[in-house]
Order: C-alpha cells, then sequence, then structure tokens
C-alpha cells in the first residue's frame, strides 16, 4: 500500500525519482558546464585582431598565430598585387592590427585577348604598363566604352551591394567590386592621295569619313572622296581627295560661293545647273580655267520688240443744212483717229531695259474728220405759257437763269446804255443777239439789253430794281421771240456751257 505524507508523522516526505533520470541529468549539467568552461577558456586564450579590408573595419577573435591563416579563415584570398600590413607570414602578437587594401580590377581587352588583371594604377598609362602592354600614339583608349585619354585619371571604383545569400557577417564580403572594363582599339594607316599631295595618316574610325574627321582633313562642298566616307577602314587603304575649286558666282539676282570639280567656267555653270541661252553673256569666258575665288558673272540678256501707237484725234467739222430744222443735228460721218505706229527693239539686261533701237515708223490709219450737219432752217413756233399768254418764237434755249440789280452790278447803267430795270436781262450776245426780246417762265418777256463778265453761252442774268430785287438760280427754258435776226447774227449751234444738269 503507497504511503502518503500524512502517513509519517512529524516530517515531509520528498517524492523518489527514478535511478536512470538522475544519470542523465547529472551528465547533461556536466557537458553544459564544460561547453561553458571551454569557451571561456577559448575567449581567455584567444587574440583580439582589429581587421580592415578595403576600408571595412571589424574586430575578430583567433587562435591564428600568423597573418595569412587568419586571413584564410576570413575568407580573404590575397592577390600578389595587394597591399597587406603586415606581411602575409609575420606572427600575430596581442591587440594587432592587419590592414588589407585590395589592388582594383580590370577587365583589359586588347589585341585579341580578354582577361582580368588588378592594379593601382590611377591612369590608363599605369595600367597598361603594369599590364606590360604598349600603346601606340594614335590607339584609341576606352574605358567603360568611352574614349579615355592616357593620362586622365580613371572613374572612382562603384561597391556593388550584394544580396544576403552572401552576406558571411564581414563588410568586406558583402560588397562587389565590379571590374572597370579598358578597350584598346589599335590604329591602322590610311594613305590619302591629295592632287600630288601623299601622306598617311593613323586612324581607329570605323569608316572613311570619321577618319578624316579625327585628323581634321577639312572636306568642301564639291570635293570628291574614293571610296566613299561610308566606307569601312581598312589597314594600308588608299584614300582619293579631289578637291573641288571655290567660286563666287552671280547669276539671276543671286550670289553664290560654291565649289566645283570643274577645269573651266562653262564645266562650273554646268555643275550648278546654269543654262545659258540666247544673247545670255558670261564674263570671264567659258573657256577660261578656274582659279580659287574665281568671280563668275552671267549676264541674263533678251530682245523683244516694241510697237508703240500715236493717236492724233479726229476734228469735228459742222456743215450747215438749210432743210434741217434749227438745234437739230445729223451726223453725216463718223470721225476716225490718225494711227501712227514706232517699232522699237529693246534690249534688257538681267531685266533692266539697257538700249532702245527706233527701226521703223508708218502711218497705220488716215485721220478722218466727224461731219454733222446743224439745221438753219427757221420756223416761227407758238406755245401757250402758264400764265395763259401765248408767245411766238423761233428758238427755245435751256440756261442757267440768275439774277441782279443796280446795287448787286454796281451801277445802274446796261451795256447798251439803258437803266437797269425790271424787264432787262443780261446775255452772251454771241448766243442772244442784244437788242433782242426773250421770255423767261416766272419773269416774263425781257430785254436783251445787258451783258456780264461770268454771262457767258447759257447763262442769262434777270435784272430787277433794288426795291423789287428776287434772288435767282434755276435752270429754265428761255424763249427767243419772232422775228429773228440777220442770219449773220445767229450762232447756229449753242455751246454746252455751262454743262446741263443730269
Amino acid at each position: 500500500m503507497a504511503s502518503t505524507v500524512a502517513d509519517r508523522p512529524g516530517m515531509a516526505q520528498k517524492e523518489q525519482s527514478p535511478p536512470g533520470l538522475r544519470q542523465q541529468s547529472f551528465w547533461a549539467a556536466g557537458i553544459a558546464g564544460l561547453s561553458v568552461f571551454l569557451v571561456w577558456v577559448y575567449w581567455l586564450t584567444a587574440n583580439w585582431v582589429v581587421v580592415t579590408v578595403d576600408g571595412h573595419r571589424e574586430l575578430v577573435y583567433t587562435h591564428r598565430t600568423t597573418v595569412d591563416a587568419l586571413l584564410l579563415d576570413l575568407g580573404v584570398t590575397p592577390h600578389p598585387d595587394d597591399r597587406i600590413t603586415p606581411s602575409l607570414d609575420s606572427q600575430l602578437t596581442r591587440s594587432p592590427v592587419v590592414t588589407v587594401d585590395r589592388a582594383r580590377p580590370i577587365r583589359l581587352i586588347a589585341d585579341g585577348q580578354d582577361r582580368i588583371l588588378f592594379s593601382w594604377g590611377d591612369t590608363p598609362q599605369q595600367l597598361l604598363e603594369d599590364a606590360g602592354i604598349l600603346v601606340d600614339t594614335y590607339d584609341e583608349i576606352l574605358v567603360d566604352g568611352e574614349s579615355w585619354g592616357r593620362t586622365e585619371r580613371l572613374p572612382v571604383a562603384v561597391e556593388k551591394k550584394l544580396p544576403t545569400t552572401y552576406d558571411r557577417g564581414f563588410g568586406w564580403n558583402r560588397v562587389h567590386i565590379e571590374p572597370l572594363q579598358m578597350r584598346i582599339r589599335r590604329s591602322v594607316p590610311l594613305v590619302i592621295y591629295e592632287g600630288a599631295t601623299r601622306y598617311t595618316i593613323y586612324t581607329t574610325a570605323q569608316t572613311v569619313g570619321e577618319a578624316l574627321r579625327r585628323s581634321n582633313v577639312t572636306l568642301y562642298l564639291g570635293d570628291r572622296v574614293l571610296p566613299s566616307l561610308g566606307n569601312a577602314v581598312t589597314a594600308n587603304l588608299s584614300v582619293y581627295i579631289q578637291r573641288s575649286v571655290p567660286v563666287l558666282m552671280q547669276f539671276d539676282g543671286r550670289a553664290v560661293k560654291t565649289r566645283t570639280q570643274g577645269e573651266t567656267v562653262a564645266d562650273a555653270l554646268s555643275d550648278l545647273g546654269v543654262v545659258l541661252t540666247g544673247l545670255d553673256r558670261v564674263e570671264p569666258s567659258l573657256e577660261t580655267r578656274l582659279y580659287n575665288d574665281l568671280k563668275i558673272v552671267v549676264t541674263r540678256v533678251s530682245e523683244d520688240v516694241v510697237v508703240e501707237e500715236e493717236i492724233a484725234p479726229y476734228e469735228t467739222v459742222y456743215v450747215a443744212d438749210p432743210a434741217l430744222p434749227l438745234d437739230s443735228q445729223q451726223l453725216l460721218s463718223n470721225g476716225a483717229e490718225g494711227i501712227t505706229r514706232s517699232r522699237y527693239r529693246v534690249r534688257y539686261e538681267n531685266g533692266e531695259p539697257i538700249s532702245r533701237v527706233l527701226e521703223d515708223t508708218w502711218l497705220a490709219q488716215e485721220p478722218a474728220d466727224r461731219r454733222v450737219a446743224y439745221g438753219q432752217k427757221i420756223e416761227a413756233l407758238t406755245e401757250r405759257m402758264s400764265d395763259g399768254s401765248v408767245i411766238t418764237y423761233w428758238r427755245k434755249i435751256r440756261m442757267l437763269a440768275t439774277s441782279y440789280s443796280p446795287a448787286s452790278a454796281g451801277g445802274n447803267r446796261t451795256r447798251t446804255g439803258d437803266v437797269v430795270r425790271a424787264g432787262v436781262v443780261a446775255v452772251d450776245p454771241r448766243l442772244i443777239p442784244l437788242r433782242s426780246q426773250v421770255y423767261v417762265p416766272g419773269y416774263g418777256i425781257g430785254d436783251a439789253l445787258d451783258t456780264g463778265g461770268g454771262i457767258i453761252s447759257r447763262r442769262i442774268d434777270l435784272a430787277y430794281s433794288d426795291e423789287s430785287f428776287v434772288s435767282v438760280r434755276r435752270w429754265v427754258d428761255v424763249y427767243l421771240l419772232w422775228p429773228p435776226p440777220a442770219d449773220s447774227s445767229i450762232t447756229w449751234v449753242v455751246p454746252n456751257y455751262p454743262p446741263l444738269p443730269q
């Protein structure tokens, strides 16, 4: 029967462990204690060392006695060109400092070889000296694909962080320096023939045009290069340059500076596409041999025949016709202008006339008078006026009527010596004979007894007394009362002055 603590008065009873379990616990405790002891002894007997690799500083503990053994433990594989302080075979003493500066990796592609080398050089020239490679003056150095000068400092190395899978606990193991790529492009000779001159250039260019450009060989419009500028460069390739001649050409209002492969002026015009026609003139002549900066002037010459007409106006001749009623006209024949023609030969240079030569003159058309018959048949005519009176007249003329008085005329005497009064009219005696009578509607019968400086042709001035003066200015039909004057006093064709109103 199992006993409990209550069965044993006066004392507490412990539960008894099995013997095997107690033995396992003892060994585990012993091993743990031994491990702690060994670790303590390891750290107690180890040396601590400050290790710097490419600027990455770490504090490490080691039982290694030499530098090379320590670096081997740290995964640092030295290269012969690395700078290590102290040396690899040096003994580690307590509290030492180990510094490793690794040479820069360079990928060098030259002369058909692609290799990796390490160098401390700061310029391409130093790197190539380390690699034992000679570079000619005209060879081209490319650093990471860009052209680089021999003494130009190289770009700073860039550290690239590695993924975490490469992390071994030390800073220098977590970065990677990509090798700097340097390529040597060897120059090849090109033999240049320029006229009678022969010379050689060395180039790394891929095409003839680029090779000439890099060698500062200037090409002008019109120069001819064989083979073509786009041709690939090969060693000892012969390149022929046929130089063009610079000329100044003036034509069609333009001044063009150009170059040509031609030998004469005619060749230069042909190269530029300038066509000569007819009387065109070129200075100097077409056979002139070209030389540098020759001025060629093309003058466009043309001739034209111009016919000019000189017009002689025809005259109008009036012919009396006793059977034709007065103040009526009849056209007997149309007039014809006289035409005299002259032919000129005109010469133009560049569109401007420079000469004019009369070649011929002739009468193309004789002038002919215009003949008009005017009536001389006078008849007694009657007409009832608006005031109810009936008048007999022999002529009716449309006239511009005005008015005056002794005060406005500056005197009270007319041209005939009569007193200025109502019923007196001033007329042009060439149209209305003095001392004849007229009838003016709205005025009445007037005696043509006066004239005036402004009373010309179809003008009539109506007189009033100063007391009864009425200002008048209107067109009216003036009736010349019967009987008519003698034929010698009649103006058969009435002038149109002043012009009749439209």
